[in-house]
């Protein structure tokens, strides 16, 4: 379940992100920018199955035992 929405919320936050920098969304290019690196960093996470920050806390959210 964590993967599917870090890739889904990943590839939503890309999207707004590049079009407010292309000013279709008001949100500012600053914002956009935002969103497109914290869009990217969660649909990579979810791509590649390891997340730094929950390995540092010890979180395993996968089911392989």
């Amino acid at each position: 379940m964590d993967r599917l929405v870090r890739l889904v919320g990943g590839a939503i936050l890309v999207a707004i992100g590049v079009a407010s920098i292309a000013h279709i969304l008001p949100a500012g290019t600053i914002m956009g920018v935002i969103a497109t690196l914290v869009g990217l960093v969660f649909f990579g996470t979810g791509l590649t199955r390891f997340c730094l920050f929950y390995q540092l806390l010890g979180v395993d959210t996968c089911n392989a035992p």
